[in-house]
């Protein structure tokens, strides 16, 4: 998936949340729980998870005991003298 994409599915996933949101309070559905504080805690736990994401994906994108095909180009990169 490439950057382009997750940006397009981030929004497709916030415009359909913010458009129910918006359909709910038409109705008269009022959430008690949606306020300022509750968005930045959530905001909060959002900036920390996603650098932690981004950190546990180049662990294992950059490690050679994972996968068995990440082991293979271990070995071809040792005999190649390149590691």
């Amino acid at each position: 998936m490439t950057a382009d994409k997750l940006k397009q599915y981030i929004a497709l996933f916030g415009g359909l949340l913010g458009a129910v949101l918006l359909f709910l309070q038409t109705l008269g559905v009022h959430f008690t729980w949606f306020t300022q504080e509750t968005i930045d805690s959530f905001l909060g736990v959002l900036m920390a998870a996603v650098p932690l994401a981004l950190v546990f994906y180049g662990v294992y994108k950059n490690t050679y005991i994972v996968t068995k095909k990440a082991k293979e180009q271990e070995e071809l990169l040792k005999r190649r003298g390149m590691k």
